[in-house]
């Protein structure tokens, strides 16, 4: 039997619409390389990569979904389980920046209600073509409570931040869920321990009873 070479293991989203750079940022983070001639996605696709996180092995798989409208039926199976997801927009295009509120509203449909989330603003090295500034990816972000960050698969610009960042909060979740179970078990147990034990009735009694 295979022994477990990591520690936790967490399933991630990559969702935006189609070339915004999704399938470029998955495999700058899983196998730092770029190719700008990747076809577009079919359904979705995954690839797999062990990080260290704080001194815990931490096994990241990591879903590419296709962002065209034909495919979004199989791509939201896909996001029940999900732990993390990132939304992905391009700098460099006004509509695909529009678009990540009916992204989000597609999270809130199928997504578990404590899934990690963060919006990433893609291409940030075509600075001379950008439509959306900065301070606008900050500020939906904001709205949205999540964190935010620009990013370049080309450049390899907070790629490796994005993903760590994103695989923290996490980590940082699930350890607050633990501790909080753990303390809620151990308060049920004291309880327990301090309810005064049940008198065993005597024959006497029971047939008083009767």
């Amino acid at each position: 039997m295979a022994t477990k070479t990591y520690d936790h293991l967490f399933k991630l989203l990559l969702i935006g619409d189609s070339a915004v750079g999704k399938t470029c940022l998955l495999f700058r983070f899983s196998e730092d390389a770029f190719n700008n001639t990747f076809i577009s996605t079919i359904g979705i696709d995954f690839k797999i990569r062990v990080v260290d996180l704080d001194g815990k092995r931490v096994k990241l798989q990591i879903w590419d979904t296709a962002g065209q409208e034909r495919f979004r039926t199989i791509t939201t199976a896909y996001y029940r389980g999900a732990m993390g997801i990132l939304l992905v927009y391009d700098i460099t295009s006004e509509r695909s920046f529009e678009n990540i509120k009916n992204w989000m509203r597609n999270i809130e449909d199928h997504a578990s209600a404590d899934v990690e989330k963060m919006i990433i603003g893609n291409k940030c090295d075509k600075n001379a073509e950008r439509q959306v500034s900065k301070e606008r990816g900050e500020a939906l972000a904001i709205e949205y409570g999540v964190k935010f960050m620009e990013t370049s698969a080309k450049d390899a610009i907070n790629v490796e931040e994005a993903f760590y960042t994103l695989a923290r909060d996490i980590m940082a979740k699930a350890e607050k869920k633990l501790e909080s179970q753990h303390a809620a078990g151990k308060a049920g147990h004291q309880l327990r321990a301090q309810e005064p034990p049940k008198k065993s009735m005597s024959w006497l009694q029971r047939c008083t009873l009767l």
